[in-house]
């Protein structure tokens, strides 16, 4: 699929915060860095386990503000509900999608959510009707939990009908 852009400090809060802030400098060697990346690649790969998406030879990696994610989904659908997921996650600016699948069939559109969008508006963007809201609502799943709990700079995908 390739490489995704996503609104880097919106998101489920998950990698905690940078040292950024202030003007205090903080040392850190080589090892603790390298050991803070993969803590935090096995606590994406633990989000993608826990969502109940199977993909075989799952593997993660984090480096700054960009995942790499590899292995094979069993559907496209799959495939696509792992690049939001890890997407969706603040402090991730991009998902380089090196995944394979097991079934080829059409791609979904993905939509970053505005101020004031609902997916019934959505939906009639997309599909003409906003009473289609939940096959959108659907195939976001499990990444939504209820309809109406949307973000500004959200990624959704729009599977076509």
């Amino acid at each position: 699929m390739g490489l995704f852009s996503f609104l880097k400090s919106a998101g489920q809060k998950l990698l905690g915060k940078t040292a950024e802030k202030n003007d205090e400098v903080v040392e850190v060697t080589p090892e603790e860095a390298a050991a803070a990346k993969v803590a935090k690649a096995n606590l994406l790969k633990t989000v993608v386990e826990g969502s109940g998406i199977v993909i075989d030879g799952l593997s993660v990696d984090y480096d700054g503000d960009t995942v790499t994610v590899y292995g094979q989904a069993a559907t496209v659908a799959d495939k696509e509900k792992v690049v939001l997921m890890l997407g969706n996650i603040d402090g991730v600016a991009s998902v380089d999608d090196r995944m394979s699948v097991a079934v080829q069939e059409p791609e979904s559109d993905f939509y970053e959510v505005k101020s004031g969008d609902s997916l019934s508006k959505i939906a009639k963007v997309y599909y003409g009707d906003a009473m289609k809201y939940p096959t959108i609502f659907e195939a976001n799943k499990p990444m939504l939990s209820d309809p109406d709990k949307i973000y500004p700079g959200q990624m959704l995908r729009i599977p076509k009908l």
